[in-house]
């Protein structure tokens, strides 16, 4: 199984401005004032969670937002054993990759997050650049024929990677030294 891995965590503190921003879809409801005065009581950690289909995977160790609920139907969730009601569930996920964007985007302004191409865009962007290098590595692979081709391969897209940095100019001795 392949575990969560976190990317980036901060501990902060958000002030009940802040919080009415990082909740504004739930203005509105019975429970929101009491939400954004519990979330600014006190520090938090937040991270970004990196691995394959991470939302659905997070909601899933999660459990129902209601840690009460959580017990009965979810034991192992981490709501039902760090919860202690529907309000102080403690923990949060985002519910889509949309709400996880913006939710990055607030807690770690400073990050850059570069879209996720899909459909049309994937495929030109996967012909325009990933097959060309994979199509040469493979043959190459194909006419060298090495004992453990995964680690041969490996190693030659590393050393062909098309977006590896490059040093335009090489600092010589005298211009070191002057």
């Amino acid at each position: 199984m392949v575990a969560l891995v976190h990317t980036i965590k901060r501990k902060l503190q958000l002030s009940p401005e802040q919080c009415s921003n990082f909740y504004a879809d739930q203005y509105g409801k019975v429970f929101f004032p009491n939400l954004t005065a519990y979330m600014s009581s006190g520090p938090l950690v937040a991270m970004v969670l990196a691995r394959h289909c991470a939302v659905s995977y997070w909601k899933e160790l999660l459990g129902p937002s209601n840690s009460i609920k959580a017990r009965r139907t979810h034991p192992h969730s981490l709501r039902a054993i760090y919860g202690t009601d529907d309000l102080r569930n403690a923990l949060h996920g985002s519910v889509s990759i949309f709400s996880a964007e913006r939710e990055i985007r607030f807690m770690f302004p400073e990050v850059i997050l570069e879209p996720i191409p899909a459909g049309q865009r994937a495929r030109d962007y996967l012909n325009l650049y990933v097959k060309p290098t994979l199509l040469a590595g493979l043959t190459a692979l194909c006419k060298e024929k090495p004992a453990d081709p995964m680690i041969w391969l490996a190693d030659w897209l590393i050393e062909h990677n098309p977006n590896k940095p490059r040093v335009q100019h090489q600092i010589t001795e005298e211009e070191h030294q002057g």
